[in-house]
């Protein structure tokens, strides 16, 4: 799948304790299955095919931004055929395909129409005790926020390189993401120095 084109600002590296359980939660396993969702990364690429994995990379937020141009996501309740065959062929995997999920802060972007069918899909393509990693800004009171590609450092270390600013369609404060992921086994939430809010969702 094809990344994003879109320049890069100066990348920041900060310790990311999101990133650090999700691979706890591989840790030891080989031949996994890992989605990433920050378009394609030589940094993500190299890291976990060097611990023995396969990464299928997208930039699922280039594909949103694509389908929703015309606003006929922008309703809380769309015409569902048409988010259905969108998700299936952006996520065209059998059902517990994926041991690990690499989200980022995706969903907070996500027009209604969207968001729960991709949080279902999701859902159905991750397989029983997988892990999601997602992140979440926490700032109720921002506007335009930094929208970040994502690119691993390593096993405890994200590099943020902007993409550029914009304004979450939803802003989800604990208790709304823990029903958002409502269907799932866990979720758990770390604290972090600046507004990002790092999820781990246990399926």
């Amino acid at each position: 799948m094809e990344g994003s084109s879109r320049k890069e600002a100066s990348a920041g590296s900060r310790h990311s304790s999101g990133v650090e359980q999700f691979f706890v939660s591989i840790n030891g396993q080989e031949n996994l299955n890992i989605l990433d969702w920050a378009g394609v990364s030589q940094a993500n690429v190299s890291i976990i095919t060097g611990l023995g994995h396969r990464l299928y990379s997208d930039d699922f937020l280039q594909t949103m931004d694509t389908a929703a141009a015309d606003g006929g996501f922008a309703s809380e309740e769309p015409d569902t055929s048409r988010a259905d065959a969108l998700i299936r062929q952006s996520l065209p995997f059998p059902p517990r395909h994926f041991d690990g999920l690499l989200i980022w802060d995706v969903l907070e972007y996500a027009p209604p129409g969207l968001l729960k069918p991709v949080i279902d899909r999701l859902y159905e393509v991750s397989k029983p005790g997988a892990c999601l990693l997602a992140l979440f800004h926490g700032d109720e009171k921002s506007g335009t926020v930094p929208v970040y590609h994502y690119r691993i450092a390593d096993e405890k270390t994200l590099l943020l390189a902007q993409r550029e600013r914009r304004r979450p369609v939803q802003l989800f404060n604990n208790r709304a993401l823990e029903k958002l992921f409502t269907r799932f086994q866990s979720i758990k939430f770390f604290l972090t120095r600046d507004s990002l809010r790092e999820v781990i969702v246990k399926r």
